[in-house]
């Protein structure tokens, strides 16, 4: 490529209109690279802070060890029973709260009068705008108490609670994803399908869902993804005591030790321990 070639690609905006836009485009190119960087930097920080204790418990009793222990002679740091808890809650919440918000979209979308599906999608789209404290403020108040009552339990922070509260939180994301998506399928391939005799609900379940799969999958992403609700399930979390052993199998009614809400409520005394169990070592 010659000089010539070159000045003719590179061209210097020649209006006010061309200038604004290129310092816009600038503008939003140095936000992008400080959000990178911010990100970067922090796992650096991260990874750096932590390595000289991952170093001196063993990454791999770390991750993998099922007792935890950070207060006593002999510190133990285990966090796979808190890892396992936090799985097993998005996975049930992933299974309670998918097909409901799904078929909720699929109604909106493809079977409700125009007038309701005016009403209930502007009621879901503020509902998704509710902070998630409020929810985990709302289950600790209202669906704690009624687990315990109905199990008959001391406390009703446990799985099933964290689950309800979880799945409720992802709904709201998850319909007003879907009904975007399958309101921008075609109408021709509805259509096509009519014509050569399939019934509404063949048409809804066979043609337009694989033709928005692409849309509902990211709204069922972003939905569980949401950082809101794991915060929110970890209002609904127990309470640590000073001493306990926290186990690997979990039913729906034993108490729920999410990762988000160890790290809240015992990361000092683990800090503690962890730098004191260095020095001696």
């Amino acid at each position: 490529m010659n000089k010539k070639s070159y000045l003719r690609r590179v061209r210097l905006p020649r209006t006010p209109a061309d200038w604004l836009e290129a310092v816009m485009n600038f503008i939003f190119f140095l936000c992008g690279m400080l959000a990178v960087c911010c990100v970067v930097l922090i796992s650096v920080y991260m990874v750096v802070s932590g390595v000289p204790a991952i170093h001196k418990i063993g990454i791999f009793k770390f991750l993998f060890g099922t007792k935890w222990a950070s207060t006593a002679a002999e510190p133990l740091f285990g966090i796979l029973p808190f890892i396992l808890s936090s799985v097993y809650g998005t996975l049930g919440a992933t299974i309670l709260g998918v097909p409901i918000g799904l078929l909720t979209a699929v109604f909106l979308s493809k079977a409700a009068d125009p007038k309701l599906r005016t009403v209930v999608v502007t009621a879901i789209e503020l509902l998704s705008g509710i902070p998630s404290v409020v929810f985990g403020l709302l289950g600790m108040q209202v669906l704690v108490p009624a687990v315990a009552k109905a199990f008959g339990k001391a406390s009703g922070a446990c799985l099933l609670s964290a689950i309800v509260v979880l799945s409720i939180m992802i709904l709201p994301s998850i319909v007003s994803v879907s009904v975007t998506a399958l309101n921008a399928v075609p109408p021709e391939y509805e259509q096509g399908s009519l014509a050569l005799g399939a019934t509404d609900t063949e048409t809804w379940f066979k043609i337009s869902i694989p033709a928005a799969k692409s849309g509902i999958a990211a709204g069922i992403v972003s939905s569980i993804s949401n950082d809101g609700s794991v915060y929110s399930s970890s209002i609904v979390s127990p309470n640590f005591p000073s001493a306990f052993t926290p186990s690997c199998e979990t039913s729906v009614i034993s108490p729920l030790f999410i990762f988000c809400a160890f790290f809240m409520q015992k990361y000092s005394d683990a800090l503690g321990a962890l730098v004191s169990g260095i020095k001696r070592r």
